[in-house]
């Protein structure tokens, strides 16, 4: 599925929660937050910062706060939909319009805006790159090979590196190395296509 460039694109492609995605950016655009979007989604920045985004799924729609994690939620109503996973961020999830309150809605967002202002927000721990031996070996076979793996992004160079080490047999490890040579060579990340 091709990513929305636009919020009133998002919209259309979710005609399903079209009256609650409206609902809900009406009450985000009502404050501060400046209206972009980031992965496809609709996103709500201060300052560059990400405080909200609009979700929508064949079952619910939802408001994600990045920095849910240091919201009150007196209301119990966020969640952590990766347990383990995300630090932060939480959901408040929708199955029908009935369930928005909007003005307990915007109370949340409106949380989410001073706690950005406050400077809450995790620090998310940056791993070390790990070449794998294999990939390693590669490059000291192939010097354009090397060269365009450093030209490369961190994040993409980390992308084919876990690539790479996710393969539990060497012959795979191999295998995959001959498969990602030409996309690092022209610049692409492993996972450019779905971006």
């Amino acid at each position: 599925m091709e990513l929305a460039q636009s919020v009133d694109e998002y919209i259309i492609k979710n005609n399903h929660w079209k009256e609650a995605l409206i609902i809900l950016r009406d009450i985000v655009k009502s404050t501060e937050l400046k209206e972009t979007v980031k992965w496809g989604a609709p996103t709500y920045a201060l300052n560059g910062k990400n405080v909200v985004g609009l979700g929508a799924f064949k079952s619910y729609v939802g408001l994600w706060f990045f920095q849910g994690s240091f919201l009150k939620d007196q209301h119990k109503v966020l969640i952590n939909a990766q347990e383990g996973k995300t630090k932060g961020m939480r959901q408040w999830r929708f199955t029908s319009i009935d369930e928005m309150n909007p003005e307990l809605i915007l109370k949340y967002v409106e949380e989410a805006i001073q706690n950005q202002k406050d400077g809450k927000e995790i620090k998310v721990e940056k791993k070390p790159l790990v070449i794998p031996e294999e990939l390693e070996e590669a490059f000291s076979n192939d010097e354009l090979l090397s060269n365009s793996f450093k030209s490369l992004t961190p994040g993409k160079q980390k992308e084919y590196a876990n690539y790479i080490s996710e393969a539990k047999r060497e012959e795979t490890r191999l295998n995959r190395i001959e498969k990602i040579t030409p996309m690092i060579i022209e610049g692409k990340g492993l996972n450019d296509k779905y971006k």
